[in-house]
Formats: structure tokens, C-alpha cells, sequence
């Protein structure tokens, strides 16, 4: 007899004739919902910024023409002089005279990469109801590793484009076979005294900017 059929055993026995474990998933009920509640596109980016504010991320909102400003105000107010940009990352974003770029490369060392200042990056979708932003290795987000190592990340959301209202409508768009990140909020733990410490697992500040794309 196999350790398994051991511990089953003991379950049969423990549950009694009248309660068999049942093998039918059949009769499992899976109509779970969907999202919660009914909401307009303008209603969902609002939930999703409330929610990104909770988690203590910096949420900003601008259009397309106003992003490249917007994002040389933040690194020159982060005082920021490298950044590390994706290979697909938009040209128009940054301006010209800018912070220094650090061009996403393997030959990037951990080192390198923990001596910038900033990281720019888009995403692959944002969720409303968890405020959670997901890359997925896009060309406008790089590697992993470039989001998890410098200090400061700014993401830039388009907006309604990218944002849904829940977890399993995202599962839909994201495809498992990328590397996945999901990021709620800037990088925090707590320890057994609740002392909450900030950028231990990633970027100690996120800043998030919600460009409206009409």
C-alpha cells in the first residue's frame, strides 16, 4: 500500500460510509464572478488610481502630447541624471536632453543596473480592482531585471486601453508562457513588529502615469 492510499484510507474512515469523498467535479459550482459591479471605462481608471494611490504608488494623468513634459519634470524632480530605457520604448517619451540613457542589454551588470537612477517603461495591462500593473517582457518594458533593480520606476499606463476591472479579465490578455510581473504598489515588507521597510524586493518608488490617448 502507498503512502497515498494510506492517507485516503484514513480519510474514508474518518468521514464514515455516508461521506465519501465524491469524485464528480461536475458538481462543483464554477460561475464565479467576473468583476464587481458595473462601471464605465472613466469609472474603472478612476478605481484603478484610487487603488494605486492606496499602495502608496505616485499617480499621475496626462495625454499623449503632454507625457514627454511630464516625464522630464519627474526624473528632474527625482533628480535623476541615467535612466534605463526598453528597446520598444516609444522615442517621443523621453526628450532629447534628458537624463542619460542606459539602452536595456544583457551585458547590463547587476552593478550597472543599481547605479541608475530611474527606470521608463510601459505595461502590459493594468487592474482596476487590485491596483496592479503587469509586464510581460513587452519591447516598451524590457527584462525583468530592469524594473526590479533601480530605485525609482515610472510606468506609464494608456489609458482605457490597458486597464481592466479585474484579475480574471486580465488572465484573458496575458499570455503564461512570458515572464510575467506584477506589481502592486512600490517594493514594501513588514517584519514580525509590522516595521513596514520600503525597497527591499524592487523599486523603492513608483510612479505611475495614466496618458490618455485621446
Amino acid at each position: 500500500m502507498s503512502s497515498r492510499e494510506r492517507v485516503l484510507g484514513r480519510v474514508r474512515r474518518a468521514l464514515g460510509p455516508e461521506r465519501e469523498p465524491q469524485n464528480d467535479s461536475s458538481a462543483v459550482d464554477r460561475r464565479y464572478l467576473r468583476e464587481h459591479g458595473t462601471r464605465s471605462p472613466e469609472q474603472t481608471v478612476a478605481l484603478l488610481a484610487e487603488n494605486l494611490a492606496e499602495y502608496r504608488a505616485l499617480v499621475h494623468r496626462t495625454d499623449l502630447r503632454g507625457l514627454p513634459a511630464l516625464l522630464a519634470r519627474l526624473l528632474a524632480e527625482r533628480g535623476s541624471r541615467t535612466v534605463v530605457v526598453p528597446p520598444g520604448l516609444p522615442p517621443g517619451w523621453l526628450p532629447e536632453d534628458g537624463p542619460t540613457r542606459v539602452h536595456d542589454a544583457a551585458s547590463l551588470s547587476p552593478a550597472q543596473l543599481d547605479g541608475t537612477d530611474s527606470v521608463v517603461t510601459g505595461c502590459a495591462v493594468a487592474i482596476a480592482e487590485t491596483g496592479t500593473l503587469v509586464l510581460d517582457g513587452g519591447p516598451d518594458q524590457g527584462r525583468r531585471r530592469i524594473t526590479l533593480v533601480p530605485d525609482h520606476h515610472l510606468c506609464v499606463v494608456r489609458v482605457p486601453d490597458q486597464v481592466v476591472a479585474s484579475l480574471p479579465l486580465a488572465m484573458e490578455l496575458l499570455d503564461p508562457g512570458r515572464p510575467l510581473t506584477w506589481i502592486s504598489g512600490p517594493s514594501a515588507t513588514s517584519d514580525i513588529e509590522l516595521d513596514r521597510v520600503e525597497g527591499v524586493h524592487g523599486p523603492r518608488t513608483l510612479e505611475v502615469v495614466l496618458v490618455s490617448e485621446g
